[in-house]
């Protein structure tokens, strides 16, 4: 991964595992250790989607410019679709506290992508590749 791409995932990973402790340690005061777990559980999954989500919307970026939108909005569509069918998945669960995990789960969404869209904001990116040894003006 080039050196951009590297900064903007970690600039959105280190702020959504930072909320993801915070969710931990308020789900355990309130719903104890199961809660805790439930909130770790979502942070993770949280991480690892979105993580993936950069990674291919970037590596598309490079391969297939043409697409880049295209495929940006159907991939933030089914990573969210992906995180429902995970609230869905363990509604009835007794390994953790599900409501601590869909809360934590919705929160740590909306952290990755405020913290992503600032990267991106903040990224200095080139929009065109400059040439670099060939000229393309006219000499006077």
């Amino acid at each position: 991964m080039p050196s951009n791409d590297v900064r903007i995932l970690a600039q959105a990973a280190v702020p959504t595992a930072a909320v993801g402790a915070l969710a931990a340690g308020v789900s355990a005061v309130v719903a104890g250790g199961k809660g805790a777990i439930g909130a770790v559980v979502a942070t993770l999954v949280v991480i690892l989607f979105m993580g993936i989500g950069l990674y291919v919307l970037q590596r598309t970026a490079k391969s297939l410019p043409h697409l880049f939108q295209a495929m940006g909005l159907m991939l933030y569509t089914a990573q969210l679709l992906l995180l429902f069918v995970f609230v869905a998945a363990f509604k009835n669960t007794t390994l953790f506290n599900p409501k601590a995990f869909a809360i934590t789960l919705v929160v740590a969404t909306l952290t990755w992508i405020g913290a992503q869209t600032r990267a991106h904001m903040r990224a200095k990116i080139l929009y065109v590749e400059p040439e670099k040894s060939e000229k393309t003006g006219h000499s006077s």
